[in-house]
């Protein structure tokens, strides 16, 4: 197994904060789909355009949107036949479509 790049100090502390702006801003994404502020379509939108939110699993943003848990997100997910693993910008047009239809939105 190859042994990870040696950094330096500098470049260290450069990438913890990338890594921690990241995940900060996919918390506020989740946060403001769960409050209604943004839509999943505007989210998927969005992903196309953003690295950092074409990173975030899809389960993981189907948990956050109102009225969909654990549970309800898996079937979901099972129904328009698309992986656990599966990244939002991993989706195709047609899973997209599929999900948006399920969700009933346009």
């Amino acid at each position: 197994m190859p042994l990870p790049p040696s950094l330096s100090p500098e470049q260290r502390l450069a990438a913890l904060d990338k890594a921690a702006a990241a995940r900060r801003q996919r918390a506020e994404l989740k946060e403001k789909l769960k409050m209604g502020s943004i839509s999943f379509q505007e989210l998927l939108d969005q992903g196309t355009r953003d690295d950092v939110v074409g990173k975030m699993k899809v389960l993981a943003v189907l948990e956050s949107l109102p009225g969909l848990g654990k549970v309800k997100a898996r079937r979901l997910m099972e129904t328009v036949h698309i992986s656990e693993s599966r990244r939002i910008q991993g989706l195709g047009k047609q899973q997209r479509d599929n999900l948006l239809k399920e969700l009933g939105q346009p």
